[in-house]
């Protein structure tokens, strides 16, 4: 029996997949717990419906993370902060500050987990800060920190 699995079944089929298992497998433990339905026509039409669907949203996605990367590569951000001898940072710049004079200045709202900084800023100066928008899409931060 042609089944199409609504759900991932370890050792059997992923979500979105056609496969052809045991008539009573499928009647007894598949259908029953709603992890498959049965391979019609009708069933087959919706599911490519749905993938459709599903690349047209990722192509979407994608063309908007592109934009928002060219949106925030023309940027600079400007941080103040207190500083001693040598350009050293009395405290530090983290991404939750800089996520958030992004939103208070530009209006554009980034998760600070997506800022890829490895340690926070702790000297004057501009330090370029990589943001993963998107699977594909990478786009670089200007921050420039300057002495209050």
């Amino acid at each position: 029996m042609k089944v199409i699995f609504l759900e991932d079944v370890k050792g059997k089929g992923k979500k979105g997949e056609i496969k052809d298992v045991p008539v009573g497998y499928a009647q007894n433990f598949l259908l029953k717990n709603k992890l498959a339905i049965e391979a019609t026509p009708g069933n087959m039409s919706k599911l490519k419906g749905q993938q459709k669907r599903a690349e047209k949203d990722a192509a979407a996605e994608l063309a908007e993370a592109k934009a928002l990367k060219e949106k925030i590569e023309k940027i600079t951000v400007e941080m103040k902060a207190k500083s001693g001898e040598g350009g050293r940072l009395f405290g530090s710049i983290t991404t939750k500050q800089i996520a958030e004079e992004l939103a208070k200045k530009e209006g554009i709202k980034v998760d600070r987990r997506r800022m890829e900084l490895p340690d926070a800023i702790r000297s004057l100066g501009y330090t370029n800060i990589p943001i993963k928008l998107h699977v594909d899409v990478t786009a670089t931060l200007k921050v420039h920190v300057i002495e209050e």
